[in-house]
């Protein structure tokens, strides 16, 4: 008998014992589920690097614990298109008190939704000077020099705006870097020297892709780049409409003051028109040296005297195709330039 409770006793504190491993400890905390990344796509051309759209979902991996109500999230990123813009009357004034409704949007030939509006007279500025330095330019090249040094002078304001100077020949070579500094940037023009053949195509994508794509922008800004040459390019590696399509990316107008100074326009005039007109620019045929100053002038007016819109495409896909875009003034009196596209983002 007294064997049989001895074998109990020790039968029961061995179950004891193997119940005690098995229970969880009051102790542990609980894993909490890994939080899902936010993606921000890629900055789209035609966009404003701070906004850069998407129409797409962004969806990141799923988490360890899919039952968690907050363990896995969605991104929605919906896509805006922004667009600088200038409006003139018929006699070329600057109209600058128009409002949100004297405009439709159209966007790859359909209605788009208008998302805000205004008036952009102060932001700040990221201005790409762009000198062709060749031979074929040499007869007024002093007198450019200093009509693009008083430009300079007039439209940087430090601590506020930037500017940077690339002069080209066979090759593009940066003379000053982005700077707020106006003698900086008047020296940077000095010491251009002309000479050697004309590659201004890739001079322009390698300012828009090398300088204003990767320069820091904390915040909203207004890119653009004067182009000076005769647009006679006879060595660049990319052709023009790359150069216009990483313009676009890189949401720069462009303006190009022609020096041709033969009197009639010639093919170089043509292509400098090209490029100014499909990324919202304008082109100036200065056939005098005074007049050079005066398209100056008229640029500086200008970036002062635009405006800024964003909208929502309707239908859209993110397919980096290009797009067209309109914006049409209600009264029919009225100029509207702007940009005649960009590409979408890809996925």
């Amino acid at each position: 008998m007294k064997s049989r409770i001895l074998l109990f006793l020790a039968f029961f504190t061995l179950a004891a014992f193997a119940v005690a491993q098995t229970a969880p400890l009051a102790s542990a905390p609980s894993a909490s589920p890994p939080q899902a990344e936010k993606i921000n796509p890629p900055s789209a051309a035609g966009t404003t690097a701070s906004t850069p759209p998407s129409a797409a979902t962004q969806t990141p991996p799923a988490p360890d614990n899919p039952e968690s109500d907050d363990s896995f999230r969605v991104k929605k990123i919906v896509n805006e298109v922004h667009v600088v813009f200038t409006v003139t009357d018929r006699h070329g004034r600057y109209i600058k008190d128009l409002k949100s409704n004297d405009f439709t949007v159209v966007d790859d030939q359909l209605p788009a939704e208008l998302r805000s509006f205004n008036s952009e007279t102060d932001l700040p500025l990221q201005v790409g000077l762009l000198v062709d330095a060749s031979n074929s330019v040499r007869d007024r090249f002093k007198f450019e020099q200093e009509a693009a040094i008083e430009f300079l002078n007039s439209i940087i304001r430090p601590r506020y705006d930037e500017a940077f100077v690339v002069g080209f020949d066979a090759t593009p070579e940066v003379t000053q870097d982005f700077t707020d500094s106006t003698e900086s940037l008047s020296n940077g023009v000095r010491i251009l020297r002309a000479g050697g053949g004309t590659a201004m195509y890739d001079a322009l994508y390698f300012a828009c892709r090398d300088k204003l794509l990767k320069h820091e922008q904390s915040k909203p800004v207004r890119r653009a780049i004067i182009l000076l040459s005769d647009g006679e390019d006879n060595l660049s590696h990319v052709t023009r409409e790359e150069s216009i399509e990483m313009a676009l990316r890189a949401d720069t107008i462009v303006y190009t003051i022609s020096t041709n100074i033969s009197g009639m326009k010639g093919k170089g005039d043509k292509v400098l028109e090209r490029i100014a007109e499909a990324t919202g620019g304008r082109a100036f045929f200065p056939f005098q040296m005074r007049d050079v100053s005066d398209s100056f002038l008229s640029i500086q007016e200008e970036l002062r005297s635009q405006y800024a819109l964003a909208y929502k495409p309707a239908n859209f896909i993110a397919d980096g195709r290009y797009r067209t875009i309109e914006i049409l003034a209600q009264d029919r009196n009225l100029k509207v330039r702007a940009k005649k596209g960009y590409y979408s983002p890809k996925q």
